[in-house]
């Protein structure tokens, strides 16, 4: 894979909140935003429906989760992305919030909902991207 030309998703361009986020996955560690006020988690980083901004900070999550859902991609859809298929999950964080990831070291066929998932790091572009894998290995 070229590294120079692969897309962030979403063109991900790391501002002042999303920072610590990025910093921490770098260092292999999965951050949650999480409201001070009642405790609820957010990903991305966003105003707590509740309270608002007031409280809210990045705290490490367990990197524990389990899969919402998911599909796959069998056809190669860029030049950047030519590892097929690859498939595009929304898993449940631990904490209780929703991420969008890829899910790797699985066969599409094994894949369940709710199966317990563990975090881990692609570190093949410019940024360090959370992905899942099933919890004890493939």
């Amino acid at each position: 894979m070229n590294d120079s030309v692969r897309p962030l998703p979403g063109d991900v361009v790391p501002d002042a909140i999303d920072q610590p986020f990025w910093d921490a996955c770098a260092r292999r560690q999965l951050l949650v935003y999480r409201c001070g006020r009642c405790g609820r988690c957010l990903w991305p980083a966003g105003s707590c429906p509740t309270d608002g901004m007031a409280d809210m900070s990045w705290v490490p999550a367990t990197g524990n989760a389990r899969l919402h859902t998911w599909t796959v991609i069998h056809q190669q859809y860029s030049r950047s992305f030519t590892d097929t298929p690859v498939v595009v999950a929304v898993v449940e964080l631990e904490e209780g919030t929703l991420i969008h990831t890829n899910i790797k070291d699985c066969a599409p066929a094994d894949l369940r909902a709710g199966m317990p998932l563990r975090v881990g790091f692609d570190t093949t572009g410019p940024l360090a991207l959370p992905v899942f894998a099933p919890a004890g290995g493939a």
